[in-house]
């Protein structure tokens, strides 16, 4: 018989991560064998575990470090390592960014138990899961849509805090960025999506995600 596959589940709910273990617990072919809770733990459980594991799923609101700019570095210490990343974020939203960035897939943590064995399993295969919803969102990133899908990855970390109602300072301390470095970026923010403050930028993201919901 061959080894069950090896994962790692990297989220800061304690609630998701034992869900994610009672998921995969009903397969026999899968077994979790780490988890963390911080963009931080994540990558010292790698670094320590690389060489047995298979597969990571990462959520990508982690705490203390970005889950993007986290798939980002594990792509480039251990390229060969597959990472899918989980949301409750829409997929018409992140799917293409996460895919750019090098993951696995993206998948929504609503999914279907059934959905998100068959994701796994095709990801830790050296495959890219795509939904019909991730699919659309990337031939709209191919085709060049504008807006928020220009926003480059730095920008696109910005603008998710800003439509939390996130001052300036706290995306800076969160970040690492000097207080004006974020007005930079939130200036850059504003001209490409067409917006003037912050409020009209909540309210263009609302729209965004209610329309790509439709």
């Amino acid at each position: 018989m061959s080894e069950p596959l090896r994962i790692l589940i990297g989220d800061d709910h304690r609630i998701v991560r034992e869900g994610l273990k009672q998921i995969l617990s009903d397969d026999p072919d899968l077994r979790v064998v780490a988890e963390a809770a911080t963009g931080p733990e994540v990558l010292e459980q790698v670094q320590a575990l690389h060489e047995h594991l298979d597969l990571v799923l990462l959520d990508i609101a982690l705490p203390d470090r970005d889950g993007l700019d986290v798939l980002q570095q594990l792509r480039a210490a251990h390229p060969r390592l597959p990472a899918l990343m989980l949301s409750t974020y829409p997929e018409r939203q992140y799917a293409a960014r996460c895919i750019k960035l090098g993951a696995a897939g993206y998948l929504n943590k609503s999914a279907d138990p059934d959905v998100m064995l068959a994701a796994v399993r095709k990801a830790a295969a050296g495959g890219v899961f795509v939904t019909p919803a991730a699919a659309e969102a990337l031939a709209g990133a191919v085709a060049g849509r504008g807006g928020a899908e220009t926003l480059s990855h730095r920008e696109h970390q910005v603008f998710r805090l800003l439509i939390q109602g996130r001052s300036v300072s706290e995306i800076g301390a969160q970040l690492g960025l000097a207080p004006n470095t974020v007005s930079t970026y939130r200036a850059r923010i504003l001209e490409k999506t067409g917006t003037k403050n912050d409020v009209e930028l909540a309210l263009y993201a609302e729209r965004d995600t209610t329309s790509r919901n439709l």
